[in-house]
């Protein structure tokens, strides 16, 4: 049957994933989850996928319409990831799909739009007290790497502030921070937020103690170093996902300062819902408010830990409805 439809995507360094839309809706019982790693090209993919959406709808059309999110900078023609090998054209990606237009956004710009459409039941509170209307809202998230936005209020709605702020410079605010700071430094040149609170980061801050305390290198994987603090099973991997969720609230603290959030953090992405509890108990909080002079402003922000997973997807349906 023929059928106006839209397509909308959230793809970050390791997961693509997507949803085929009726006109008007936010979300579809249609969605499509790939591994970045399973493909050379991203072409390759879109062939699959439009294939897998036909097959699954039974929809004849090509989408009418397409928002995709993506894992980088998205205002050049050329779309080049930060964290994989894809790339792709605009141009030649819409006329593959076939659709009559298509915007690309950046994956927490849709983030953020995402954030304007839950419920209570998508968030979990992490101190703090009632978020002050009308007030900037920050959002930050680990994934494959760190996604930073703003929510800006006005009286009309909304403007959705995004950046590339998990690129600043990671500032260390005790010795052994500043130790693992200088053995990432001579490995990478510069060290990023993204370099230690992303997923990837937990791997770096596990392997740059291990070197610093002359210990071996027992996990290969982030997965593995969390598992193993969680079943406090290995001291450094304890001391690895404490630095991170410490590392998190200066972060979280600092982007709370800058841009005066007195609406609330908002902790969005993959990684810290699957350690939520050991978050929720650990030094985040404390390093959040940790800001000499600054305390008691801090202390009435709320941060809310966004347990949601299809957030990017909801995001980038919510901006397409806006254009």
């Amino acid at each position: 049957m023929s059928q106006k439809w839209s397509l909308v995507a959230d793809i970050g360094g390791t997961n693509a994933r997507f949803s085929a839309l009726l006109e008007g809706q936010l979300e579809s019982q249609y969605e499509f989850h790939h591994s970045v790693d399973e493909y050379p090209e991203f072409v390759n993919l879109i062939v699959i996928l439009l294939r897998e959406i036909k097959t699954a709808t039974g929809w004849k059309t090509p989408p009418s319409r397409a928002c995709f999110a993506v894992a980088c900078p998205a205002g050049n023609e050329i779309i080049s990831f930060t964290n994989s090998h894809w790339a792709f054209s605009k141009s030649e990606l819409k006329t593959l799909l076939g659709c009559e237009t298509i915007s690309v956004i950046n994956d927490f710009e849709a983030v953020a739009h995402g954030i304007t459409e839950l419920s209570e039941a998508d968030l979990v509170k992490v101190g703090g007290e009632v978020p002050v209307g009308g007030k900037a809202i920050g959002i930050m998230g680990a994934g494959t790497g760190l996604g930073v936005a703003c929510i800006v209020p006005y009286s009309k709605g909304y403007h959705v502030l995004d950046s590339e702020g998990g690129h600043a410079d990671y500032s260390p605010i005790d010795d052994m921070q500043s130790a693992v700071v200088s053995m990432l430094r001579a490995r990478f040149g510069r060290v990023s937020l993204e370099r230690l609170l992303s997923g990837k980061g937990i791997l770096n801050i596990y392997t740059a103690l291990c070197s610093l305390q002359h210990d071996k290198v027992v996990f290969e994987t982030p997965a593995e170093v969390v598992a193993a603090a969680l079943d406090n099973s290995d001291a450094k991997a304890l001391q690895t996902l404490d630095m991170f969720c410490e590392g998190v609230g200066t972060a979280a603290g600092n982007l709370a300062l800058t841009f005066g959030a007195k609406g609330g953090i908002y902790i969005a992405g993959g990684v810290i819902p699957r350690f939520q509890e050991f978050f929720i108990k650990s030094g985040f909080r404390r390093k959040f408010e940790d800001k000499g002079r600054f305390v008691s402003y801090l202390q009435s922000i709320p941060v809310y830990l966004v347990v949601r997973s299809n957030l990017g997807l909801l995001g980038a349906a919510k901006r397409l409805q806006q254009f």
